[in-house]
């Protein structure tokens, strides 16, 4: 289907170009979020009509996103969740779970706005894009761990995973040292005879 776009589109075009993309796309996304129009003679001639004050939307829009975008880029939020010993969370954090913690802390944020591949698994600090405009992305910082204190460390650069493994090794070593010394417990002269 051909279509004019009436914003900068991401693999598409800019405002303003007659593409063609497929007529799902332009269905289901494209025309139901005002991103575009068919492109026939009437809307054609409509839009070269509407162009500057379409142009002039979208600037304002666009700054108003950069003014956004401004309290919000490089902002951290922490997020408690439950998780195994080797970090994998106990179900994921997706789009509407970020959007919730950044709006809980007053940032106007949709899940349509933040940009994840696939959902988050493991515990860390991860950076995620969020696309305020077209033509504005900002990232923030989410801090995923399973208690305050955990999530206070991995912001300082620990690796909680592998320190609780470093931990736990070391506790193994020392009880197996204890064991070499001297066995579980036992003393010298704790002799039963029968």
């Amino acid at each position: 289907m051909k279509v004019i776009l009436l914003e900068r589109v991401e693999g598409a075009g800019a405002l303003g170009d007659v593409v063609t993309v497929k007529d799902g796309y332009a269905r289901n996304f494209l025309l139901p979020r005002h991103k575009a129009l068919r492109a026939n003679s009437a809307n054609l001639k409509s839009f070269d009509d509407q162009r500057a004050e379409i142009e002039a939307r979208n600037v304002k829009n666009r700054e108003a996103a950069g003014k956004a975008g401004e309290g919000l880029d490089g902002t951290s939020y922490i997020m408690i969740r439950q998780a195994g010993e080797s970090g994998q969370l106990y179900g994921s954090v997706n789009g509407r779970d970020v959007a919730d913690a950044v709006k809980a802390e007053g940032g106007k944020v949709d899940r349509s706005m933040v940009v994840l591949d696939k959902p988050i698994k493991t515990l860390g600090v991860h950076d995620i894009k969020v696309k305020l405009h077209a033509e504005v992305t900002i990232t923030v910082h989410l801090n995923i761990a399973r208690s305050q204190d955990e999530a206070e460390r991995q912001a300082r650069g620990e690796n909680v995973i592998n320190a609780q493994f470093e931990e736990d090794r070391a506790a193994e070593a020392e009880a197996a040292q204890d064991m070499a010394e001297g066995g579980a417990g036992s003393h010298e002269g704790d002799h039963y005879e029968s």
